[in-house]
Formats: C-alpha cells, sequence, structure tokens
C-alpha cells in the first residue's frame, strides 16, 4: 500500500510542478560541485547571483586551486560559512587534480571522499552530472518525506534508504525535485498551505492537525 501512495503522491506532483529541476545553474559538472559546495545552508537564489560572476573568474579545479585561499573568501562570501566553504573547495579540486585526474569521480564512496562532499552532494552530482540515481535528503525531502509518512526517520540517510525502497531507482533523482518544488512552494516549515495541497488527503501531518484543531 505505501507503494501505490509514493506512486500517487509523484503523480499528483508531477502534474502541479512540471518543471520541478535543479535550479543551481551550471555550464559543466566541476560547476555543479561547487555551486552545491556553496548551497549548504544558503539559498539556490543567492548561490546563482555568486556563480554568475564566479565561474567566469575560475574556470578549472587548478582556477580554484591556485587561487589565494582569502580571495577566493572573499569571492564567496554572500553565501555564508565562506572559510569552510572556501577550505572545501579547494581541498576537493585538489583531490579532483590529484586522484581523479581533473574529473569528477562518478560513484558515491569516491564523491564523499572529497572536502565538502557529503552523500546529499554526492547525490545532486550523480543525478544532475551523470544521470545516475540518486536521491537527495534536504531539509524540503526530509519534512515531505515525513509529513507524508514515506519515513519515520529523523536522518537523512535512513531516510534515503526509505525512500529507495519505495520507489524504482528512476525515480530517485526527480523524486527530490519533486519533494524540494513542493516544500518551498506549499509545504513551509511554517504555515504549510494545506488548503491548496495536491496530496493533502495522503498527508498523515495534515490529518493530525485536522485532528488537533478539532480538539480546541
Amino acid at each position: 500500500m505505501i507503494r501505490q501512495k509514493a506512486q500517487e503522491i509523484l503523480r499528483r506532483l508531477t502534474t502541479a510542478y512540471p518543471d520541478a529541476a535543479i535550479q543551481l545553474k551550471y555550464a559543466n559538472n566541476l560547476e555543479l560541485v561547487i555551486a552545491t559546495i556553496l548551497s549548504a545552508q544558503c539559498t539556490d537564489v543567492q548561490v546563482n547571483k555568486v556563480t554568475q560572476n564566479l565561474f567566469k573568474k575560475y574556470r578549472s579545479a587548478a582556477d580554484f586551486l591556485n587561487v589565494p585561499l582569502s580571495e577566493l573568501e572573499n569571492d564567496i562570501r554572500t553565501t555564508g560559512f565562506y572559510h569552510n566553504k572556501a577550505k572545501n573547495i579547494q581541498g576537493c579540486c585538489q583531490g579532483i587534480i590529484e586522484r581523479f585526474g581533473g574529473g569528477i569521480p562518478q560513484n558515491i564512496d569516491d564523491l564523499t571522499s572529497l572536502p565538502g562532499i557529503g552523500r546529499k552532494t554526492a547525490n545532486v552530482v550523480l543525478g544532475n552530472a551523470f544521470g545516475i540515481p540518486g536521491m537527495v535528503v534536504d531539509t524540503h525531502v526530509k519534512r515531505i518525506s515525513r509529513r507524508l509518512g514515506l519515513t519515520q526517520n529523523t536522518s537523512p540517510e535512513k531516510i534515503e534508504k526509505d525512500l529507495c525502497a519505495l520507489l524504482p531507482a528512476e525515480q530517485w533523482t526527480q523524486t527530490a525535485h519533486l519533494f524540494i518544488f513542493h516544500g518551498r512552494q506549499t509545504c513551509t516549515a511554517r504555515n504549510p498551505a494545506c488548503f491548496r495541497c495536491v496530496v493533502a488527503d495522503l498527508c498523515e501531518w495534515n490529518e493530525k492537525a485536522k485532528y488537533l484543531n478539532a480538539q480546541k
């Protein structure tokens, strides 16, 4: 039953958000890696503003690695946590050059061995750069999947496993896009717009909220 529910959720969300796709702007796989690192605790809109000039200045992993750290920090300052992000970008680029011949690795173990790349970032890269199925679990995916009753877990890795077990691999990447769009536009963390939610009748959180309101 839960697999059928998951498929119905995806069907409705696909209709509601036909343009659901990654919002980060990039021209090649390295740019996607850098943009995804920058997106940690930062909006995609702000990252895109920064990378518009950043990717004109830095064209290769060597460019990011050879610039003084303080200069790179200044270039990405407005994405927040720029000290750590700049260190991770340079460490990641060093690993790409020294360990992978300048190319972006195409498996999750190699990707997550690079500084600044966790499972979420790795799955973004795998799914969007290489078409390799990956279930991205960010704050939106975590919130939506729990509210809809597709998982009871709280850790991203366990949620990833639960969702991957429910859905065929070819749906993993797009599922994350759909949940992220839904989380941004309708099922927000505070004051979700349940009145216009296309999956409200399938939502366990919504049913609980209605019950609690009825008791007041």
